[in-house]
């Protein structure tokens, strides 16, 4: 049995999933924790970025088709000439934004919870890792529940999972020293833009959704339902910690949670789903057809078609993906609702690591299938992006054009 259940928490760390079917803390050594660690920074690393950076530290160089993969896992938001700096880059960020994470939230764990000095130390590093990785495994039983209103714990770790979510694309050019608005490429615009909007209007509808739930926000004054709806509306899109008991939550903010699950974050992040640029690039098409445009264009830069269809294709892939997955859980568990079901898929098939409760209770064919959604969540849409971009071909003639019916 712990074989089967020590095989599915290594899945859950390497793909920075965060799903589980044992406390962490009760049912695992120190070393045991120390080997998700690991396994949680290699997989926030990302499997290609990882590759590629390994590549670099034994060659000092890359060929031109590790650089191909390696421009595709950022979304071409570097030039190729570039990689080798994101990726050093991107290590240096990842250490530093831990580290200072691991500070605050070991200083608080000795000083307000009384933690003994190395205790706490262990505690801040766990989670500090975890957060910026995505990873979503807490040393808690109930993940962070108990600091729901602490900005000491929790603002450190919103803190963290952003800059991990954002992407090493967006991470290189923010600290460039030419850095500017302007000389930002679409990438990252759209990133920023995107982020943004998500992060408020998620934090608009939890708290609206939630604010009179009597398991979830209700019961605090209304200063004190802003950080647990803002915590909420932020780790659906990456860490997957959780404050309120979601499963608990209103159906339609389970609902909601499944569609941030599924954007997810930045290309080339820790974080999984479809990534922003790839929704907000359907979003801008739509926009385009709505009002008769020719070409669709975002900050006054027109999108490419290969990045259309790129984005289509990764998208309607995935739904079909999650949507396998949840239809084979729900299979082999007809006694548990629906939502709990897509919930748990979409958790999965993203990297999330939410949960409405149902992860300890699946069976293994359903536990079976959740690995599969996690290792096709995480490696799945950088392979596609990756395959579609090298495969891309010029032809030198066209069909005749037809107009089938639509709608």
């Amino acid at each position: 049995m712990y074989k089967r259940q020590a095989l599915y928490t290594a899945t859950s760390a390497v793909t920075v999933t965060g799903l589980i079917t044992l406390d962490t803390s009760s049912h695992w050594t120190v070393f045991a924790e120390a080997v998700l660690m690991v396994a949680m920074q290699i997989g926030g690393l990302g499997i290609m970025a990882s590759a590629a950076f390994l590549g670099l530290v034994v060659s000092k160089r890359l060929g031109l088709r590790s650089r191909l993969m390696a421009q595709a896992e950022t979304n071409r938001a570097i030039n190729m000439g570039d990689v080798r700096g994101v990726l050093s880059r991107a290590v240096l960020v990842m250490a530093s934004v831990e580290t200072v994470t691991a500070a605050f939230l070991a200083g608080r764990f000795h000083l307000e919870y009384g933690f003994s000095r190395p205790e706490a130390i262990w505690q801040g590093a766990f989670h500090s890792i975890s957060s910026f990785n995505s990873g979503g495994f807490s040393l808690f039983a109930n993940s962070l529940e108990n600091f729901e209103n602490d900005p000491w714990i929790i603002v450190p770790i919103i803190a963290s999972s952003i800059i991990g979510g954002l992407g090493m694309p967006v991470l290189y050019e923010l600290a460039r020293r030419d850095w500017g608005r302007r000389k930002w490429t679409l990438h990252t615009k759209m990133t920023l833009t995107g982020t943004a909007i998500l992060f408020v209007g998620g934090f608009v509808v939890f708290l609206a959704f939630e604010w009179s739930n009597p398991a979830t926000l209700g019961p605090f004054a209304w200063h004190q339902k802003l950080l647990p709806a803002l915590m909420q509306d932020v780790m659906l899109r990456s860490t997957g910690y959780n404050t309120i008991p979601v499963g608990e939550m209103h159906t339609h903010s389970v609902l909601v949670g499944v569609i941030l699950m599924f954007i997810g974050g930045g290309s080339a992040s820790t974080a999984g789903g479809i990534k922003v640029t790839t929704f907000f690039v359907l979003l801008w098409v739509i926009w385009s057809e709505i009002r008769g445009e020719p070409e669709a264009s975002a900050f006054r830069t027109r999108l490419s078609d290969s990045v259309i269809r790129q984005a289509m294709s990764v998208a309607l892939l995935y739904v079909a993906f999650i949507a396998a997955g949840a239809i084979l859980i729900q299979m082999f568990e007809p006694h548990l609702r629906l939502h709990d079901i897509l919930f748990e898929a979409t958790s999965a098939g993203a990297t999330v690591g939410q949960s409405t409760g149902i992860t300890a209770a699946l069976s293994d064919p359903s536990k079976v299938v959740s690995i599969v959604l996690m290792y096709g969540g995480r490696i799945g849409p950088v392979l596609l992006a990756t395959s579609l971009a090298i495969r891309t071909r010029h032809r030198l003639y066209r069909y005749p054009e037809g107009r089938p019916l639509v709608g």
